[in-house]
Parts: structure tokens; C-alpha cells; sequence
């Protein structure tokens, strides 16, 4: 088992196993979330850009100034 301390500003340190399991690096994100059994998940936030790479396709459709124009008009109006 890993502990931790909890400071006076409500910050842990991740122990190093966990860390290394997840992977974890300085300034990477983390997030928490408590499961339906009320125990507390912890996963790494962190975007892996290749992956986010991956989930991009090339689009055939060219768009205009205008088209782009509209389309942030159209969006503004949504959002009165």
C-alpha cells in the first residue's frame, strides 16, 4: 500500500510506484472521479498528441471566409 499526506492547500503526493505506473510525469494532468461504490478512480489526463493525431481524417471540403462567417454567426446565435 501507498500513503500519502494530505497538506494544509488539500495537495497529496502521488507515491512513485503509482506515478510510474500511470506513467505520470511532471506537469501531467490527473483525474479523479469517485466510482458508483463510492471509491475514488484516479487515471492520467494527459493527451497523448499522437493519438489525437490519429483521430484527425482530412476533410475533401474546402470552406470560404464566408462559410466560416456563417458558421461563427450561426454559433453565436446558439448560444443566446
Amino acid at each position: 500500500m501507498a500513503l500519502s499526506k494530505v497538506t494544509s492547500k488539500g495537495q497529496v503526493t502521488i507515491p512513485k510506484p503509482i506515478r510510474d505506473a500511470l506513467g505520470l510525469e511532471p506537469g501531467d494532468r490527473v483525474d479523479f472521479r469517485l466510482s458508483s461504490e463510492g471509491e475514488v478512480v484516479m487515471e492520467a489526463a494527459t493527451i497523448d498528441l499522437m493519438s489525437l493525431y490519429a483521430t484527425l481524417q482530412p476533410s475533401d471540403k474546402s470552406l470560404t471566409l464566408e462559410d466560416m462567417d456563417d458558421a461563427i454567426a450561426e454559433g453565436a446565435r446558439g448560444r443566446r
